[in-house]
């Protein structure tokens, strides 16, 4: 990812938090990720995001199912176009709000201009792709 590390002290350099994967079912993959080892898995809606997610520990990071919960909303229009695969990276920071006003200033193209609730009630936002090579990327303060 061109630039996050280049921006500001208060990105500094970003660890990986968590890989997002939009699934079509979520039993089936919490199944399939079962048997390829991984336990712990914790599972809940956010109501806000119309999804329903499924998160596991993986070393120090997160591995995050996700599926849509509303039918018309942005994540079912997301499966629907692209099919089911990866859907953002996300980056811990330790300032969320001092961070995105640094890629604000630096001219990164910010989808949240101030950091919102996500999962597990870590503060979030996202970067568009464009900024990124295409990639969805997500900043998280937990």
């Amino acid at each position: 990812m061109s630039g996050l590390g280049e921006t500001g002290s208060h990105l500094g350099n970003p660890e990986l938090h968590h890989v997002a994967i939009v699934v079509s079912d979520l039993d089936e993959a919490l199944a399939r990720y079962r048997r390829l080892g991984f336990a712990g898995d914790e599972r809940f809606i956010l109501p806000e995001q119309e999804v329903e997610v499924a998160t596991f520990r993986s070393g120090t990071g997160w591995i995050e199912l996700i599926h849509p919960t509303d039918p018309e909303g942005p994540i079912a229009r997301y499966l629907a176009k692209r099919g089911q695969g990866m859907h953002h990276v996300a980056y811990a920071v330790a300032d969320l709000r001092l961070a995105l006003q640094d890629l604000d200033a630096a001219g990164v193209r910010l989808i949240d201009a101030e950091p919102r609730i996500g999962a597990h009630g870590w503060r979030i936002a996202f970067i568009h792709p464009d900024s990124c090579g295409g990639v969805l990327t997500e900043l998280v303060q937990e």
